[in-house]
């Protein structure tokens, strides 16, 4: 552990862009705060406008812009870094987020099973249904090859095979999977949910249940346990990748009752 921003409202989202970090918090004003990279200073506070309960939040380094799912309305807010919004509808429940190789967001709909991939103004260029045994898909990361990254489980319905797969890039079959058992053992599961990548295809994967972050080679082979349950105060929902410093963002948050009640960001060296 490198180092930990300050607690305060749940935090939904981390991402960074530059010399910055932006957290995504729950509440109504000043929801994305952003902290530099290097000191771990908060710097300015940005609010999304016309947003109801926001649940993801990722960046663009070619346009920099930020990109944030609002399931409650359906649409996608992109705010650049001045906090100039706009927003536009998914027509389905976006949950998480992503940005592919060439620029595109890349929107996993959970209810619907469905990755969706929109241009930087808002198109739908496609979506891609996936196989029917990927249950409640909570994030999609795309590969280089096309091919995505998905973890999928349901803390709600029971999924019997939580897990991180590899899908074709027409979204039709499995290629690779981890996982596929719930539990806490090596090659388990207890609702994966959220996904970052390297530059050389490593997947880090946040358990959220097991409290836990896990590193998977390029074909989804259990490589190692980067962050383990004892280092977090609460669950991890959310983490991002700094290539260029070797630092690994997750969102750590305390709960009670079935709610999630504050959060922080926790800095991990890898």
């Amino acid at each position: 552990m490198v180092r930990t921003l300050p607690e305060g409202k749940t935090v939904f989202g981390v991402t960074s862009l530059g010399d910055e970090i932006y957290l995504l918090r729950l509440k109504s004003v000043d929801e994305v705060e952003v902290y530099d990279a290097i000191s771990y200073c908060l710097l300015r506070c940005l609010t999304v406008p016309n947003s109801s309960v926001c649940v993801d939040m990722t960046s663009c380094k070619h346009f920099l812009c930020l990109y944030i799912s609002d399931p409650i309305v359906e649409c996608v807010h992109r705010l650049d870094l001045q906090g100039n919004a706009t927003q536009w509808p998914v027509n389905d429940v976006p949950y998480g987020l992503s940005v592919n190789a060439v620029h595109n967001l890349i929107i996993t709909c959970f209810e619907v099973r469905k990755i969706k991939e929109f241009s930087p103004r808002g198109d739908l260029l496609r979506d891609v249904t996936l196989p029917d045994d990927v249950i409640d898909p909570w994030h999609a990361i795309q590969l280089a090859s096309g091919q995505f990254i998905v973890c999928h489980s349901s803390s709600i319905f029971n999924d019997p095979v939580p897990r991180v797969c590899k899908i074709s890039e027409d979204g039709r079959r499995v290629v690779e999977s981890h996982g596929g058992q719930k539990g806490s053992a090596v090659g388990q599961y207890n609702v994966p949910l959220h996904l970052a990548a390297d530059d050389n295809e490593f997947v880090f994967v946040v358990d959220i249940n097991n409290r836990r972050v896990t590193l998977l080679s390029p074909t989804l082979e259990y490589k190692r346990q980067v962050v383990a349950s004892d280092q977090f105060k609460g669950y991890p929902i959310r983490l991002c990748l700094d290539a260029e410093r070797r630092r690994l963002y997750v969102t750590d948050n305390e709960g009670m009752d079935g709610k999630l009640t504050a959060g922080r960001v926790v800095v991990f060296s890898v």
